[in-house]
């Protein structure tokens, strides 16, 4: 079995990516990195992409071709400080996952690496420097 199945595919990898941008929406800085007004659509590519990553099905390489995950960045200024508030609200929607049991120790602990991992080869620009 894929990790996709033994943590109980989408149901839950949808749960992840809804929490994850129910924490985006509220946070002024980092929702204005996503351009479109209604966030549902990035809800929808990061779910499919999640899903294919961890071994679920291959619809987003169907619809929108290789992830190439650091090219469609690109175009975005992802900042460590960017970075650090994506991670919280990832890593909280991963705790949400744990906390209810959904999430086994070896399961909780290999998607949090992975998104760590993710999430810091995703920086591409220094933060501004303090003005004082």
């Amino acid at each position: 079995m894929s990790f996709y199945e033994e943590v109980g595919g989408r149901p839950t990898f949808a749960r992840l990516v809804h929490e994850f941008y129910r924490g985006v929406a509220g946070d002024p800085a980092l929702r204005a990195l996503y351009p479109e007004e209604d966030l549902g659509p990035a809800e929808d590519r990061l779910l499919g992409f999640l899903e294919q990553s961890w071994g679920g099905p291959t619809t987003y390489s169907e619809q929108r071709g290789h992830p190439r995950l650091r090219m469609r960045h690109h175009p975005y200024a992802v900042t460590p400080t960017q970075r650090d508030r994506w991670l919280t609200h990832m890593i909280g929607a991963v705790d949400l996952l744990h906390d209810d049991g959904t999430l086994d120790e070896t399961h909780d602990l290999l998607l949090r690496d992975y998104l760590t991992r993710a999430a810091e080869s995703m920086v591409n620009a220094p933060d501004e420097p303090a003005t004082t």
